[in-house]
């Protein structure tokens, strides 16, 4: 194994079992991962935080009774096992090498393709798993992870912080939803939750592919999105007219594919916005989902769905070539990061909950930094009064 010097313990938020973020405690006696075979030992700069972290850990991901305390889980037995250091979009540089991995790398910087594959296929993921939940994340100062998912990426304009702000969990996720849905461009694209980490991406995402983001936000974050690349920002709050002050943006053509990472009573009025002119589509209508933040149930009559023939997708996590054509669009400059502000890994209690809380100023991603990185990586990035 090559190496840099590596100290045997390191600082980590450690995830003791499912609960509050009094769950969460901070150790700086963990020991230090040794990477495997194929793998890399990462020494982390910074690490995004996602709505992945909280609902994981309050185990919100029931999938047969709705009132069930569980963990993500799709391949078979749970892998969400305790204690569990969280974390998935990493970023950080090469600091050894497993067995049969270059020692070159040593030195490199790089972002995490956050998945944990079950197997070697490029093009689909069918039992997804990921780091922070099936194995140990990023809210520590090291991490072993799979040589071939650590994706070199020098760009020296992009700050550490910056880059794990476009981590997988949200640019992926985002790019999965509308290759599910076969976007293509001039489509029109109604994205929700258009502020947060895979709304802003996504609303990169259709610019790069050639279709037209509209997205659904807070007004005073509008000028925010259309700078990003949206068409027209729609104010989630007023939802009662909400098909006409579509067909107003769109110039009354129906949108093709929805974007919902909403859920709950929303999902009926995103499918009104596609359906009003059958006669004006050349497509089917789509709708691609990818989370429940209005509601995990959601009440739409099945005649709706079938008579207008629209398709839906569920969506969890991309793939292999999903992650790799991000990082070539990272590396030539056609993604931009939106980082939101940066915490020190001891006061990740204090992120969690800012993020749970945070109001009309938010936009874009939270990073969490070592608090031994926090200077160079951290502190510029920092809200006012975290130092």
């Amino acid at each position: 194994m090559g190496s840099q010097t590596v100290p045997e313990t390191m600082a980590a938020m450690v995830l003791t079992g499912h609960g509050g973020i009094d769950r969460l405690e901070y150790r700086q006696d963990w020991p230090v991962p040794k990477p495997a075979a194929g793998e890399v030992l990462v020494k982390v700069t910074a690490t995004a935080k996602n709505n992945t972290d909280r609902k994981a850990r309050e185990g919100l991901y029931p999938v047969k009774d709705k009132s069930d305390t569980v963990s993500f889980q799709v391949g078979g037995a749970p892998t969400f096992t305790f204690p569990r250091i969280q974390g998935a979009d990493v970023a950080g540089r090469v600091v050894a090498v497993g067995q049969g991995v270059d020692a070159g790398r040593i030195g490199e910087r790089g972002l995490l393709d956050f998945n944990l594959y079950a197997d070697q296929r490029r093009d689909i993921n069918l039992t997804p798993d990921y780091y922070g939940h099936g194995a140990d994340g990023g809210f520590a100062e090291y991490i072993a992870v799979p040589s071939d998912q650590f994706h070199a990426v020098a760009n020296p304009e992009l700050a550490d912080a910056e880059l794990a702000a476009m981590g997988m969990c949200s640019y992926q996720t985002g790019l999965h939803m509308l290759n599910a849905a076969g976007v293509t461009a001039g489509e029109r694209v109604l994205i929700t939750g258009a502020s947060g980490g895979v709304g802003t991406a996504m609303i990169q995402l259709c610019r790069i592919m050639g279709a037209i983001p509209y997205a659904l936000s807070q007004p005073d974050k509008a000028d925010a999105l259309l700078a990003l690349g949206a068409e027209a920002v729609l104010d989630r709050s007023e939802m009662a007219d909400f098909e006409q002050r579509v067909r107003a943006v769109t110039g009354d053509r129906p949108i093709d594919a929805v974007m919902d990472l909403a859920g709950g009573d929303m999902t009926d009025r995103f499918i009104d916005t596609m359906i009003f002119d059958m006669g004006a589509r050349s497509t089917y209508p789509r709708l691609s989902i990818a989370g429940a933040s209005a509601g995990n149930v959601s009440e739409i009559m099945w005649t709706r769905i079938y008579l207008y023939q629209v398709q839906i997708f569920g969506v969890s996590h991309g793939t292999r070539e999903e992650a790799e054509q991000l990082v070539a669009w990272i590396r030539s400059g056609q993604l931009r990061p939106v980082l939101h502000a940066a915490f020190p890994l001891s006061r990740l209690h204090e992120a969690e909950t800012y993020f749970t809380r945070r109001g009309s100023n938010y936009l874009g991603k939270i990073v969490i930094v070592p608090d031994s990185e926090w200077q160079e990586h951290g502190a510029p990035y920092a809200l006012k009064g975290v130092e």
